[in-house]
């Protein structure tokens, strides 16, 4: 994944959105397959490059914990639940789609 991909969309501004809020993230993965590799990766340069000391970041094996996928109701894997700041949102994927994952974050209009 390219970190260096041109967003063309509006970014919120400091009074539109929680610009100094911790987002608090969780992403399910399952085992090292190709797909969980690349939403881990993905997921990373995202929040490094937009989030930088602002989240936290969980990323969970549902092969190690699966009671967690049964008790978040996963139905698709990779997923990433964004728990704070509020409203919790769901995105399903590799995360290799920058736009996509910064309107779920709620980083951008």
């Amino acid at each position: 994944m390219s970190t260096e991909t041109s967003i063309k969309t509006t970014f919120k501004s400091d009074t539109e959105s929680s610009a100094k809020e911790k987002y608090f993230l969780k992403l399910y993965v399952t085992g090292m397959l190709p797909n969980s590799a690349h939403a881990i990766v993905n997921i990373k340069a995202i929040c490094e490059r937009y989030l930088k000391d602002r989240y936290e970041l969980e990323i969970i094996d549902i092969y190690q914990q699966p009671l967690l996928a049964l008790t978040e109701e996963i139905i698709a894997i990779p997923l990433l639940i964004k728990k704070l700041p509020l409203p919790e949102e769901r995105l399903i994927g590799d995360m290799s789609d920058i736009e996509k994952v910064l309107k779920g974050l709620h980083l951008i209009i």
